[in-house]
């Protein structure tokens, strides 16, 4: 097909394709002159955490320990360790639909719970003892169970001496 059946369309595709190989030529014809410097394409940090195109002082380093530099998580001590046995009380239950919400009385947190999770029979406004799993939806109550508060060991009442006759 000649130039002369081409239509304008293909005439200013055709052009603009030209134009940018003669630009990328130019931009290679610059570089080469340049000589290859990439002075002008290195960026540095400063102490800020900020770009810049000026070098660090070295003199405005400082030194860091290498046992200061704590690459994980620290260690939590065993007191902040948190039960995995939860108090909480029973809120809301649903009994025909079989599931309701635990509100922990620790985090204030509103736990789901499903009858399915019940070790015994439990009533609304119960206190309960739950643990927290991931269930399909977010956190989930199970191994739900009234909770028992350990007995109180009181000393016997001191009965007063008998009256010696």
């Amino acid at each position: 097909m000649g130039r002369s059946q081409e239509t304008s369309n293909k005439k200013e595709v055709r052009s603009k394709q030209d134009k940018k190989r003669k630009d990328k030529e130019k931009k290679r014809i610059l570089r080469k002159e340049d000589g290859g410097n990439t002075n002008n394409m290195i960026a540095y940090v400063d102490e800020f955490g900020m770009l810049s195109s000026t070098p660090p002082e070295f003199d405005r380093r400082k030194q860091t320990k290498l046992e200061d530099i704590e690459i994980s998580i620290p260690k939590r001590d065993a007191s902040q360790m948190a039960s995995p046995i939860r108090k909480g009380i029973l809120t809301f239950f649903n009994d025909s639909k079989g599931f309701g919400f635990i509100r922990d009385l620790e985090t204030q947190q509103s736990v789901f719970v499903h009858v399915n999770n019940f070790q015994e029979d439990i009533q609304q406004d119960n206190i309960v003892s739950f643990e927290i799993e991931n269930g399909q939806r977010g956190p989930a109550a199970v191994n739900v169970k009234l909770f028992k508060a350990e007995p109180v060991a009181t000393a016997p009442a001191a009965t007063p001496p008998a009256a010696e006759e």
